[in-house]
């Protein structure tokens, strides 16, 4: 049997936000009865439930989920980690990628729950500001680790699209806890994720 893939939706809120995109569609001058628009209210209802779904989801207990005990006390690092969110200012996309690093405490956690929390964070009305912090907080406070670092470059629509339209400015964020704020174990961390490797 082919794979499949299902999402499934709470049909009270697509409902009430469909006929809010309805709404906001006709008063900008459009016919929702238009064929290519008829659907357009109950998608795009869909896409911002789809896009703002970390609102229910509980990063530190995802990082529970997989955590190890294990000795090892080198860095650890997770880089170019795709970011997709929405800036709260005008609920226009930003995106890019996100670099962590963590120098285990005793116990490491599995390498696919980083980019996960990237995502229930990324997954609501963001600044990029705030994204790093949160990511940052909930790694050291969870993990408990001898320290941690991340950084995020991302790219907002509401400088490209608008406003200034600035096609090709790249903002970069970043934070650091415990070793990492030796300016030593931070160097050290800049230049890997920098590095390209073959």
């Amino acid at each position: 049997m082919a794979y499949q893939h299902f999402e499934e939706y709470n049909l009270k809120v697509t409902e009430d936000v469909k006929e809010r995109y309805k709404r906001i569609i006709e008063d900008l001058g459009e016919d929702v009865n238009r064929e290519g628009l008829l659907k357009t209210p109950e998608r795009a209802s869909k896409a911002m439930q789809f896009l703002t779904q970390g609102y229910s989801q509980d990063a530190a207990e995802i990082l529970k989920s997989a955590m190890f005990q294990e000795s090892y006390n080198e860095m650890v690092i997770v880089k170019d980690i795709e970011v997709y969110s929405l800036c709260e200012h005008h609920i226009l996309p930003f995106f890019g990628k996100a670099h962590i690093a963590y120098i285990p405490n005793g116990q490491i956690v599995g390498l696919s729950k980083l980019p996960r929390i990237v995502d229930v964070f990324a997954r609501r009305l963001q600044v990029q500001e705030r994204l790093t912090e949160q990511i940052l907080d909930c790694i050291n406070d969870t993990l408990q680790p001898q320290g941690v670092a991340v950084v995020i470059e991302a790219s907002h629509m509401c400088m490209m699209m608008r406003g200034v339209q600035k096609q090709n400015s790249v903002t970069t964020t970043s934070g650091f806890r415990g070793q990492f704020e030796k300016i030593e174990t931070r160097n050290e961390f800049l230049k890997l994720i920098s590095n390209k490797f073959s």
